[in-house]
């Protein structure tokens, strides 16, 4: 056994074991995680940036010591000088392993960086913000009456918009002379007035007309992903769309992972907390400069999240979340300056709104999809599935909506899949078998053509093929199903079993090969037993969470499935029936909303009227705890199954034909699984 250090990199969860003194940005490269590198590793060009961790981290089974990595060098020493380096950040090129190391590779040091999956979906929003602009004529000051300009400008705003009391911080107070002298007594001011607030907060002032808009962001804060809409308070336009991986997954890339490395680590939830301000003020940074506005301009934020992450955005101690009675320091929405939560790259005086939490493991991100969504106002039994790295599930109609979560971990992320990546140029999001030769084809995100189409190497020229993203290992576990090459249990067949030599011995068991560039210093990408069966965990636990539901619901089949969040918007529902990750229905019944959460932040952020609305909502949702109830282990075991080990999916059977449960014992394909019949719609 190798006493080799070990090397684990986040997101990708790719580990192996080096010998000391291997350079960080060698072991990357060895293990095909996605570090990039343009100068040779010399130092110079900066991109291999990474950030090591130390702690306990038992989701990967090391403690890592301060002295896992080499010392700061004269390299890095020089590059920090001269350009500067973040807090924690190394260089990969010049670190070197020293023992067990747990590392981050931040995005911006990812040859394929993300495109952003969460994107905000149209959607009619009636205009009502809590920020608003107003023009106003100032009366000039006056030996005669001596009154300051601040008292004239609230006159003007009572007299001119009927705005009765206004008040305004020190750094307000602090520009508004040169600002009103500036514009001739004339200027714009974006006053804030909150719904459960009596007196509106001047926040800026600008000189005479100002039109160069007013914006807030609507943030999705989710375990793997922050997604933010920059969105105009005049219109509700979405002016830019932008998303980063949640840098907390290098503490663990689930919530429980990230609850037990604060509770063994004193001090854990605080560097958690940091690391994620960080990243939304990066994000703010690059969405203003994607839309071409000052970052000034932005008044607002709007939060949804869970209650993990809500914690953690707070800079509130989660450990009671990680274990019952999962209490939360408060479910109530939120109102506070941004400058509070560090959140420094936007208008100084900015203003956050939070929504509320339903229970202590169903969240903001559940709330916003309530709001979004409206199940209690809907006729029919309506089934909502957030799915995520958290899946957030509701169901109901006009007379009862209940919610649960359930934790599907990170695998519909594409994390922890032998050949797994973010949704980036070049991963594979698409893909279809053929029943009979068992031959795959697929598409990548950059290009919309298909592999066995013409152009399609042309196409992929600049990208290459580099993994495969969530979408592509539904897909490709959900067609393995239906083209015989796997069993109902989940286990991938045999050449002879299966009658393609695509299906390659791993060890003890097989895997499906997609595609393999390995000749020309490409990956080989492969299905692995092991990515199917973290698969199986991730669906069984969806699944077994809206069963949970509609047992206490008292129903066995619901009327309608909608899919959100970034998977609902970016697989078939074909696809989702096959794996039954979502209790049977007509497929024509199921659809996606695509990004809800965030569309629900969206509307919060532009009317203020339904954060009143989703206060009321909140506190009429029955929450289930999936955590306490025996039902739901007896439905994730039967799960475990594709699609399932006892529901017979009658809809989905009247679409596709899935071969036998099990393979013969001859060794021989069975006679099933060479072909698939559909009914097409």
């Amino acid at each position: 056994m190798t006493t080799d250090p070990l090397v684990v990199f986040t997101p990708s969860g790719k580990r192996g074991h080096f010998p000391v003194g291997t350079p960080v940005l060698t072991a990357a490269r060895q293990l095909g995680v996605d570090l990039d590198s343009v100068c040779g590793g010399r130092g110079i060009c900066s991109k291999c940036q990474i950030t090591p961790s130390y702690g306990e981290f038992p989701k990967h089974g090391v403690t890592v010591s301060e002295d896992a990595l080499s010392e700061w060098n004269a390299v890095e020493q020089r590059y920090d000088d001269k350009r500067g380096l973040k807090t924690g950040r190394r260089l990969g090129c010049q670190a070197t392993v020293q023992g067990d190391i747990v590392i981050d590779v931040p995005p911006e040091s990812q040859v394929h960086r993300q495109v952003v999956r969460k994107a905000a979906t149209a959607r009619a929003i009636t205009m009502d913000p809590a920020t608003r602009l107003y023009f106003v004529v100032v009366e000039e000051p006056d030996m005669h009456s001596p009154t300051g300009d601040l008292e004239r400008l609230e006159r003007a705003l009572r007299e001119q918009w009927h705005i009765d009391a206004v008040t305004a911080d020190l750094s307000l107070m602090s520009k508004l002379q040169p600002v009103l002298r500036k514009g001739k007594w004339e200027a714009t001011v974006a006053v804030h007035k909150g719904h459960k607030e009596s007196v509106a907060r001047i926040v800026e002032i600008w000189p005479g007309l100002h039109e160069s808009g007013l914006y807030g962001l609507a943030i999705d804060l989710g375990s793997t992903t922050i997604a933010a809409h920059l969105t105009d308070l005049e219109t509700g336009e979405v002016k830019a769309s932008s998303g980063l991986m949640n840098p907390q997954i290098r503490f663990g890339e689930d919530l429980m992972s990230r609850v037990s490395y604060s509770m063994m680590n004193p001090g854990g939830d605080q560097e958690m907390t940091k690391a994620v301000r960080e990243a939304i003020n990066d994000l703010s940074t690059s969405i203003a400069d994607e839309a071409g506005i000052d970052a000034d301009l932005i008044v607002e934020t709007v939060f949804v999240c869970n209650p993990v992450m809500h914690h953690l955005l707070l800079g509130l101690d989660p450990v009671e979340l990680g274990q019952a009675p999962f209490a939360l320091a408060t479910s109530e929405s939120m109102s506070l300056p941004a400058r509070e939560m560090d959140l420094t790259k936007m208008n100084p005086r900015a203003q956050v709104y939070i929504l509320p939490c339903i229970a202590g493991h169903v969240g903001a991100d559940c709330a916003a999809v309530a709001l979004s969504e409206e199940p209690g106002k809907s006729e029919d039994l309506v089934l909502i599935v957030d799915v995520g790295t958290n899946a957030e599930i509701l169901l109901g109609n006009t007379s009862r909506v209940l919610a649960c979560s359930s934790p599907t971990g990170p695998a519909f992320e594409g994390a922890q899949i032998s050949s797994g990546q973010r949704a980036a140029p070049g991963a594979i999001e698409r893909i279809e078998i053929d029943p009979v030769t068992k031959e795959p084809r697929f598409r990548i995100i950059g290009s919309e053509k298909w592999s066995d189409e013409d152009g399609f190497d042309q196409d992929v020229a600049t990208t290459g093929i580099t993994g495969i993203c969530g979408s592509g290992i539904i897909e490709a576990v959900a067609e393995m199903r239906i083209a015989g090459l796997l069993d109902e249990s989940g286990l991938i067949g045999s050449a002879e079993q299966t009658g393609t030599t695509r299906c390659v011995p791993e060890g003890r068991t097989h895997a499906y090969l997609i595609h393999d560039a390995s000749a020309e210093g490409g990956p080989r990408i492969t299905v692995t037993q092991g990515d199917i069966r973290a698969i199986q965990l991730a669906k069984s636990a969806l699944y077994a969470g809206a069963r949970l539901l509609m047992d206490v619901m008292e129903v066995d089949k619901v009327d309608r499935v909608v899919l959100a969040g970034a998977f609902g918007a970016h697989i078939s529902t074909k696809h989702a029936m096959v794996l039954g990750m979502i209790p049977d229905a007509p497929l024509d019944k199921v659809s996606s909303a695509g990004n809800a959460a965030g569309t629900g932040a969206r509307i919060a952020l532009c009317n203020i009227t339904a954060r009143s609305e989703i206060e009321r909502v909140v506190r009429e949702i029955t929450k289930v705890e999936t955590a306490i109830e025996p039902k739901f282990q007896d439905h994730f075991v039967a799960a475990n199954a594709i699609p399932h080990k006892t529901d017979p999916f009658p809809e989905l059977s009247q679409v596709v034909t899935l071969p036998s449960p099990t393979f013969n014992s001859g060794g021989g394909a069975d006679e099933k699984s060479g072909r698939r019949r559909r009914r097409r719609s």
